[in-house]
């Protein structure tokens, strides 16, 4: 009685079938899978959040004046 026989199985597998249909077991899947994927994406998300800061303010572009030798370079193509 503890265990299982492979015709319990077979009668929750046809229950469970005209219950669900056999079409909506797939994308009952797929949701599924959407909604673990979403899930680690937001824990990733969180982990990111406090590092962002820190990143943006080191990684300031400035822009440098043009170089004397680009300028001449420019006129003598004219």
């Amino acid at each position: 009685m503890g265990s299982f026989s492979i015709w319990h199985w077979l009668v929750v597998l046809v229950i469970v079938l005209l219950l669900f249909g056999a079409g909506k077991i797939p994308k009952l899947m797929g949701d599924m899978a959407k909604g673990v994927t979403a899930f680690k994406k937001g824990l990733k998300d969180g982990d990111e959040e406090p590092a962002k800061p820190a990143t943006e303010t080191t990684a300031q572009v400035t822009e440098q004046p043009p170089v004397a030798g680009d300028a001449a370079k420019k006129e003598a193509k004219a």
